[in-house]
């Protein structure tokens, strides 16, 4: 009633699924509201359309449990599982609990879920259903928001029904939402008039309507047990302003005046959340009670038990649960515990016990501990720290205890409850802890601090932690430090300098010989002595990271911290810090082969969580090779993931790629965006890449001035691997701003610099820097020595650059001819990259040699999008659909929707053909 607005927006969400495009819709309100009823026209009609229908209801008692939510929806679809891809298969298989194995990332479950659906809606069309999903264990809330955000070409409807209760529910976050508000007064009138048989008073009826703020459960259950003389005249109702409570009050009036035994059947029946019949039956003869007792509450319209148990409403269910006294409570708890089997169903048998002990109880927290660990091995980390926790509270040793809490917080901190972690720590604190836990407590400490308030104090917090640990673990404590070191640099914080001290101090770290170590030993040297000393270390530990990828694609030595404290967690043998310290020496083939790697090793893992940083860093190094069409691809595909997974997102790629591309507007939007960011400190490395990338495009468009003191703050940055690539920038910026004299003491840092990488990239670099700074003929040898060099590398944009320097030089010595055909080459290039605005400067150039330059040629790819672009790439490989869906993260269908998209922009009909088109 009242809804019809709301009725016409889920059956065209259901008619576009239909027709092949995927949906989603977060139904969201307070309780009582009517999300029920929506989600039940919502099923009703996707029913007459012929679709099928998978639901799954959250339930505030199984929160604990990891995937419980999944397996409602996914137990109906596990025929189609040998359809998925191994890795998915077994993820999943792991993820429900049918087969053991290491725990998953919880991302591949998402893409196996992905795939069921999938084809699942392949022929009828497939309508997922989830109520309650406020109470959805984390595990498959993440997993299903996940699915929602990827589905596109399939015929996939996904609706969520969520009550409002103040925490913002973010994992819904992003997802198409319809909020229900209270019904129109015409609309509260019909519907309480139907609710009631006795005549209302005038005046009882405009307050009963005023009060209940157009709330459908409240209308329909706040005069359902009153008096008719009450309603007819004098009915009073109290003035409280929260409906949902007032409602959950009625329903525990109503259970309240019913007989003992049927009070606890109904507790037994709320406390249990599987619905579960027989499970109930057995439970309710442990209480002393029998089904029958069921019969004054079916009839008041509480329950209904049948091939499950359901109650009205959910709130029935907790008003039954926060009723019952503590010893009930425990009564109902017992008998679920002594009736649920034990070797199928340990951990609610564990749970159960759990809740029905009020003391200390060694042998129930022994088996809470072992349930962890069996939610631990399916990924459900949440699960696991609710375990641990009930754990540590029934843990009479005040060891154990510590050790038990100190376990619940890291769980609890992997799970993302990171507030009840460090609650879980200050108990840990109260017990003895050895060395090992105390360094341990601190590691975790830091981390928590810094996940809930990016607290500039966390780099020093892990120094402290690496004290502590150095004392037991020295190999830990190595680790410890590099994460360290690499927050440090992200954030501009000085106290890198004393971590990094504190590393050249540890007499071992010359002797260590992993590359974790040998990192450090470098990174730290380049802090404290001096770049180039550090540099021969540096580079050994990145040839035996690239080495050990190229050997088995596995990291033999995966450092125990993390390696990733601040979220770029570590994925095979790749990661982060060791992509940006190849470009910091200027070492192309590292570089492209490290970023590379790490993209690679995350799509293979299935780590969404890493692979937005890895797709960043490498377009990045796309980037400033030439290759802007592949890095836009890479950006657009990061940028999709962080908003499939809810993760943060970076805007330095973004910001990079806008500024070579010559998009003035973009750029700035996007510096503008980085520098209001508070979390972004003004040494730290996102502001030094924004002000980067602000260099690179004013010195496009000859605005030299501003590049000039962009470039200062890139070339001051803290991060010894971030200042280098500003230095060719601020040399030409300042030579061209009229400062010769300060271009020359820059030009003497990338000297230093050039010479200990010793690449070509460097080499060309620091050539084609000198020759700005030297007035004279003399600058040609160094121009034609910078083109050569720039050309031997990988560094394409830098090449062309080096071209249009030259032919700036050549026409400013009077040489047009010469000058012609470097502008020309220049422009060439820079326009085959799609650098638009060094494209337009040499065109500027070339035109005041008296030459027109020519117009590039439009391509049948410029139609391709970014996504397209990827999709095609992937495919000429001889790639199947569902192998490109893995790849991307998205399903076969949709591939096959791109598919069909490239074949009508490029005028082909099958992949032979598109084989054979060039793609930029």
């Amino acid at each position: 009633m009242g809804r019809d607005a709301e009725c016409r927006q889920v059956e065209q969400l259901l008619g576009e699924a239909k027709a092949g495009h995927s949906g989603s819709l977060v139904v969201r309100g307070e309780a009582g509201i009517g999300k029920t009823a929506l989600l039940e026209h919502v099923r009703t009609s996707a029913e007459a359309l012929g679709f099928r229908i998978e639901t799954s209801t959250g339930i505030e008692a199984e929160t604990q449990f990891a995937y419980a939510g999944l397996h409602q929806v996914c137990a109906p679809l596990l025929d189609r599982m040998s359809a998925l891809p191994q890795p998915q298969q077994q993820a999943l298989g792991v993820a429900l609990g049918r087969e053991t194995g290491p725990a998953p990332d919880k991302f591949i479950v998402g893409l196996a879920a992905l795939g069921l659906v999938s084809d699942a809606a392949e022929q009828s069309g497939l309508l997922c259903l989830v109520d309650d999903a406020q109470w959805l264990d984390q595990a498959s809330a993440e997993v299903l928001t996940f699915v929602a955000r990827r589905v596109d070409a399939e015929r996939v409807a996904m609706v969520f029904g969520v009550r409002d209760t103040g925490d913002g529910h973010t994992v819904f976050a992003g997802l198409p939402e319809l909020r229900l508000s209270g019904l129109c007064e015409a609309d509260a009138r019909a519907l309480l008039d139907s609710a009631v048989a006795a005549p209302l008073d005038g005046e009882v009826r405009d307050r009963i309507i005023a009060e209940a703020r157009g709330n459908p459960l409240a209308l329909l259950e706040l005069p359902l047990y009153s008096q008719p003389a009450q309603l007819a005249g004098g009915f009073q109702l109290p003035d409280i302003s929260d409906i949902p409570g007032r409602v959950e009050t009625e329903f525990q009036n109503r259970a309240g005046g019913l007989p003992a035994e049927t009070r606890m059947l109904l507790l037994i029946a709320a406390a249990d959340p599987t619905g579960d019949p027989s499970l109930l039956g057995r439970a309710a003869a442990r209480a002393g009670v029998t089904l029958e007792s069921a019969a004054p509450a079916e009839a008041a319209g509480l329950i209904e038990i049948g091939t499950r148990v359901r109650f009205r409403h959910p709130l029935v269910r907790s008003a039954v649960y926060r009723t019952a006294g503590h010893a009930d409570r425990h009564r109902a708890h017992a008998a679920l515990a002594a009736a649920t089997e034990p070797t199928l169903d340990p951990d609610r048998r564990a749970w159960h016990a759990a809740q029905a002990t009020s003391g200390l109880d060694e042998q129930i927290a022994a088996e809470l501990e072992r349930s962890a660990a069996r939610a631990r091995a399916r990924g459900g980390y949440a699960a696991a720290g609710a375990f641990l926790q009930r754990s540590t509270e029934l843990t009479p040793d005040p060891a154990e205890r510590a050790r038990r809490a100190l376990e619940a917080a890291h769980a609890l901190r992997e799970a993302g409850a990171p507030e009840q972690a460090l609650d879980l720590l200050a108990t840990a604190e109260t017990g003895s802890l050895d060395a090992p836990q105390r360094a341990r407590v601190a590691l975790l400490r830091a981390q928590i601090v810094y996940h809930l308030t990016r607290h500039r104090g966390a780099p020093a917090m892990l120094a402290e932690a690496a004290v502590l640990v150095a004392r037991n673990d020295p190999e830990l404590a190595r680790e410890i430090r590099l994460d360290a070191l690499d927050l440090a640099m992200i954030y501009g914080d000085p106290v890198g300098q004393t971590v990094a001290r504190a590393a050249l101090d540890d007499p071992a770290i010359e002797r260590a010989a992993r590359p974790v170590d040998t990192l450090l030993a470098g990174l730290a040297t380049t802090m404290v002595r001096d770049f180039p000393e550090g540099v021969p270390a540096l580079r050994d530990a990145l040839e035996s990271l690239r080495d050990a990828t190229r050997d088995d694609g596995r990291q033999d030595d995966r450092p125990r911290s993390g390696l990733g404290f601040t979220g770029k967690s570590t994925v095979g043998i790749v990661h982060d810090l060791a992509g940006r310290i190849a470009v910091g020496i200027l070492d192309d083939e590292l570089a492209h082969d490290l970023t590379e790697a790490y993209v690679r090793s995350a799509r293979a893992a299935g780590a969404l969580a890493a692979l937005p940083a890895a797709l960043s860093l490498h377009a990045n190094v796309l980037i400033i090779s030439g290759e802007l069409a592949r890095a836009r691809e890479l950006v657009a595909q990061s940028i999709a993931i962080s908003e499939a997974t809810g993760a943060v997102r970076s805007r330095h790629s973004e910001t990079i790629l806008a500024a070579w591309s010559g998009d003035r507007t973009t750029s700035i939007r996007l510096h503008d965006i980085t520098l209001e960011d508070p979390s972004h400190p003004a040494k730290g490395a996102e502001v030094c890449l924004a002000k980067y990338a602000m260099a690179v495009l004013y010195n496009a468009l000859g605005e030299y001035q501003k590049a000039q003191r962009a470039a200062e703050t890139t070339c001051a940055c803290l991060d010894p691997s971030l200042s280098t690539v500003g230095l060719a920038e601020l040399i030409e910026a300042s030579v061209r701003a009229g400062d010769p004299d300060y271009a020359a003491s820059v030009l003497e840092r990338l000297t230093a610099r050039a010479a200990a990488s010793g690449t070509s990239w460097a080499r060309g670099l620091e050539a084609r820097s000198r020759a700005l700074t030297i007035a004279d003929s003399s600058a040609e040898a160094h121009y034609r020595e910078a083109i050569a060099e720039l050309h031997a590398s990988r560094i394409a944009g830098e090449a062309a650059r080096a071209h249009l320097v030259y032919g700036e030089w050549l026409r400013r010595e009077g040489r047009r001819q010469d000058a012609r055909d470097e502008l020309r080459t220049a422009h060439d290039l820079l326009s085959g990259m799609g650098a638009k605005a060094f494209a337009a400067r040499a065109a500027s150039e070339l035109r005041a040699t008296g030459e027109r330059p020519r117009k590039r040629t439009t391509q049948p790819t410029d139609a391709l999008t970014a996504q397209e672009l990827q999709v095609a790439r992937h495919v000429t490989t001889g790639a199947t659909s569902r192998e490109v869906g893995a790849q991307l993260f998205l399903s076969p269908r949709t591939i096959e929707s791109h598919l069909r998209s490239i074949y009508r922009k490029l005028g082909i009909t099958s992949r032979r053909e598109l084989r054979q088109v060039p793609l930029p």
